[in-house]
């Protein structure tokens, strides 16, 4: 997640907090986040993995319905169907793999991606072929 979109989260999720009167210990009881990695959050000190804000923002969103639901989570859904996101998502559902296997294994799909990306927009490769003699 960028930092510009980490700021517009830890907004929203201060506002979100407030506006339904609940605390931080609730929503993490709701979310399964841990409620010192809210605080830090609604206090803009940490910027949140795509994973816990889609925890977090599961956990408020069992509170309302969806059409309650603010236009952030629309940004979110977008990025679920992204390839990166799906691959970070898999890899997080791994329970043998902590944060920092997920960053290091993130790190290398991400650069290996742009490699290819980059090679995709540059067109083919076109390579002389030698022809060789014939033989008899």
């Amino acid at each position: 997640m960028s930092v510009q979109n980490g700021r517009a989260f830890n907004e929203w999720l201060r506002a979100q907090l407030k506006a339904k009167k609940m605390s931080q210990r609730q929503l993490a009881q709701q979310s399964g986040v841990d409620h010192s990695t809210i605080s830090r959050l609604v206090r803009g000190d940490r910027t949140p993995s795509l994973g816990t804000a889609t925890k977090l923002a599961r956990g408020l969103r069992e509170l309302h319905d969806e059409a309650d639901t603010p236009q952030y989570f629309g940004m979110v859904a977008a990025a679920a169907s992204h390839p990166t996101a799906r691959v970070e998502y898999a890899l997080r559902a791994d329970d043998l793999l902590n944060e920092s296997h997920v960053r290091q294994v993130m790190e290398y799909y991400l650069a290996l991606r742009m490699r290819r990306l980059s090679a995709a927009q540059t067109g083919p490769v076109v390579r002389s072929v030698t022809s060789f003699p014939k033989r008899n």
